[in-house]
């Protein structure tokens, strides 16, 4: 199967016409604090660091990704928290007009029907072309891992130290990372900060949170903090580094 990348600022149809978020993330994860606040940037202000994969032959839509350039140091110590604050910093230095060194993935978004196909692999070889287009020395990723939900009460750090009995990566996702050269960085398990009331904590995951508690939840990387009292709940999406280079 042919597959070609098309960037958003080549053709700013696929902004509206790209894929639904509904097809690829459950419902709390389209309520980040910082998400929601600059997601729209991504396509409005750096069109050229999104991208949408599409059959050659047909011009099918089969994937989308995302990225944000950014300014990184080099150390692991330089890495910061996770998405909510690589967003805040990367847009803060586009805004003062300074120059980054670093694209990070931010997105890939693979419906279930694309699935099985290999292009989780294609959409991170593209990002590592995009980056050597615009002239950046790194790329790096605050992985969500795909099977991390599984496992919510696990802690992220030793969630990623899990291998297979060939020796490769647990986890699927992380697993094509490693295969395409990067290595696991630190572990972020404040990555993504959802807040929200407490009934619309219940409307994202369809479950009722009688009284003030941690609860798993369907498809959650780790609890919820609800509290009742303050009607809010607190949820903290963990992540964790993997450095391509």
């Amino acid at each position: 199967m042919g597959v070609r990348h098309i960037t958003l600022a080549d053709e700013p149809r696929y902004i509206d016409d790209g894929v639904p978020d509904v097809e690829v993330w459950p419902e709390y994860n389209l309520h980040g604090d910082v998400t929601t606040r600059v997601w729209w940037r991504l396509t409005e202000d750096l069109p050229r660091f999104q991208f949408v994969l599409v059959d050659d032959a047909t011009g099918e839509l089969l994937a989308e990704a995302h990225t944000i350039p950014c300014w990184w140091d080099g150390r692991d110590e330089g890495l910061g928290p996770g998405i909510d604050a690589t967003l805040d910093a990367a847009f803060e230095r586009l805004d003062a007009g300074l120059e980054p060194n670093t694209l990070c993935a931010v997105a890939a978004e693979i419906p279930p029907r694309s699935r099985g196909r290999g292009l989780a692999r294609v959409i991170l070889e593209t990002m590592g072309e995009i980056a050597a287009d615009a002239g950046l020395a790194h790329l790096i990723a605050p992985v969500r891992p795909s099977w991390k939900d599984r496992y919510p009460i696990t802690p992220i750090e030793r969630y990623v130290t899990w291998r297979r009995d060939d020796g490769q990566l647990f986890d699927p996702w992380l697993r094509v990372h490693e295969a395409l050269g990067a290595r696991i960085g630190p572990c972020i398990p404040h990555s993504l900060r959802i807040t929200g009331t407490v009934g619309e904590w219940e409307t994202w995951t369809g479950m009722v949170f009688p009284e003030t508690s941690e609860y798993v939840f369907p498809h959650g990387l780790a609890p919820v903090t609800i509290d009742r009292a303050a009607d809010v709940g607190h949820y903290f999406e963990p992540n964790v580094w993997m450095i391509h280079g």
